[in-house]
């Protein structure tokens, strides 16, 4: 049971939404006992217990929040087998 410090990489959300999602996203892992995300070099710096959570988790919630924060394609390509 120890307290662990860990960088992860925010490169791809710049915005004020989706700095707010990575935050929310890294408060809800238990574990968790604070976060600093520095945009100037795309990074978050995140302190947790390592019997609680692990480097791997935090990754994970925040390349969902990456994911749901990336713009849908203007034309998106039409179901082909649609038939109205």
């Amino acid at each position: 049971m120890s307290m662990q410090m860990a960088q992860v990489s925010i490169e791809n959300i710049n915005d004020a939404a989706g700095l707010d999602s990575v935050m929310t996203a890294l408060k809800n892992i238990t574990g968790v006992t604070a976060i600093d995300l520095d945009t100037t070099r795309h990074v978050a710096t995140v302190r947790y217990e390592d019997t609680d959570t692990s480097i791997h988790a935090l990754t994970a919630a925040i390349s969902m929040v990456d994911y749901v924060t990336q713009p849908f394609p203007i034309d998106a390509p039409q179901n082909p087998h649609h038939n109205d």
